[in-house]
């Protein structure tokens, strides 16, 4: 049995910030992985600015092969169904294009922690002093003896079903898929990354450019049809944008836990085990959720460091220092932030006003009609309590988390 400081469980971006921390502080540290690494990764790759600012502090520029093609995104551009698109640049310029096989492996060496790939987490063991944590490697029973174990293993989190068995079956899930595209003619502008606010094409719909491809993606309740929703889109985009491409080559997809942040039910784990990145719920509205992972994995190493230090109960110190970042995630999907102040890295209320009055009209009528079709997850009163707790009490509520 190996004994270390801390065991993390899944070689994410959120796993490299945490890792980091620890291994600042001279804690022995060990990730797992069930992949062989590098591992290919289901995303987009559009990092926000503020997650590439966390990138070039905590680990430095990034190297070529871990960037797609285009290199970087400039900005998002949303559509709506009355025709009305608005694109807005994000704030501080143009950010870097993913490739989440090769920044997510850059990442974890970079952070000095011990990598142990091949290693599938099997269940854990909080004995009080130390977290016992069953592993498989190839195949073999292993076995770890850790002080803290931290949960970056993404929105399927097998470290949360195994302190939290119920927990998937406390919010509803969503399916997102991605379809990759050979592009005859695509005018939209590659250097966006576009977002459309269409009750009729599903819950979250986008497009962009990526290696010589167009991606088309598409995220619907799980069990809908994700080959008809796929085709609707693909329809809807050449009618009304005139985008013609050839049938998809490759196909991938993943389920999504979109609601915590969105209402405010984020998990943080139980005694001496954390739960961070998207295996905690953080996500940002336009699906984007590798700078919340980072800043939130960096908040979950430092509240093991900090903890050690004072001797402090480890989950008291990391739901204290994790609450900024609550903020910042959940004061994207609320709708007074929206309106009266600039909670995204793009100044949405700037490109409506500067709209013609009757152009402005429609698109919140059309945000309206996009905000309904989640209307069957009875989201709305518990959104519109986040947003009053938010005004009257300058932060949320942690007794929603788990």
């Amino acid at each position: 049995m190996r004994s270390v400081d801390v065991v993390i469980v899944g070689a994410s971006l959120s796993a490299a910030a945490a890792a980091k921390r620890l291994t600042d502080a001279g804690l022995e540290t060990v990730v797992l992985e069930r992949k062989e690494l590098p591992r290919h990764k289901i995303c987009s790759g559009i990092l926000s600015p503020r997650g590439h600012r966390f990138l070039l502090e905590n680990f430095g520029p990034l190297p070529r092969e871990a960037l797609h093609e285009p290199t970087s995104c400039r900005g998002v551009t949303f559509h709506f169904p009355s025709m009305v698109s608005l694109s807005m640049d994000f704030f501080g310029g143009t950010t870097p294009h993913l490739h989440r096989k090769y920044s997510d492996y850059w990442a974890i060496k970079r952070s000095g922690a011990e990598i142990h790939d091949q290693t599938s987490f099997a269940g854990l063991e909080d004995r009080g002093d130390h977290v016992l944590v069953h592993a498989r490697k190839k195949g073999e029973p292993i076995e770890y003896r850790a002080r803290h174990v931290i949960g970056a293993d993404g929105p399927s989190s097998l470290v949360t079903r195994a302190i939290y068995p119920d927990y998937p079956q406390q919010i509803p899930w969503f399916f997102v898929g991605q379809k990759f595209h050979a592009i005859i003619d695509c005018p939209l502008d590659e250097q966006y990354f576009h977002f459309w606010f269409h009750p009729g094409l599903g819950h979250y719909t986008w497009s962009h450019a990526r290696d010589g491809k167009q991606i088309v993606g598409v995220g619907f309740k799980r069990g809908d049809n994700f080959a008809k929703k796929h085709a609707n889109v693909v329809s809807y985009l050449s009618e009304k944008h005139g985008v013609r491409l050839e049938t998809h080559t490759d196909d991938e997809g993943c389920a999504e836990n979109f609601g915590p942040s969105l209402i405010n039910r984020y998990v943080f784990g139980k005694g001496n085990v954390l739960v961070t990145g998207q295996a905690a719920g953080f996500l940002n509205m336009i699906g984007e959720g590798m700078s919340c992972a980072l800043h939130s994995g960096a908040i979950s190493g430092e509240a093991v460091v900090e903890a050690r230090l004072r001797n402090r109960p480890v989950q008291e110190t990391y739901r204290k220092m994790i609450a900024s970042e609550v903020r910042r995630t959940t004061d994207q999907w609320n709708p007074l932030k929206i309106a009266f102040d600039k909670p995204h890295e793009a100044d949405f209320p700037a490109a409506l006003m500067a709209l013609g009055w009757k152009d402005r009209a429609k698109v919140l009528r059309d945000m309206w009609r996009f905000v309904v079709l989640y209307k069957e997850f009875n989201w709305g009163r518990q959104i519109f309590r986040e947003m009053l707790q938010r005004r009257m009490l300058g932060g949320y509520s942690a007794q929603r988390w788990l």
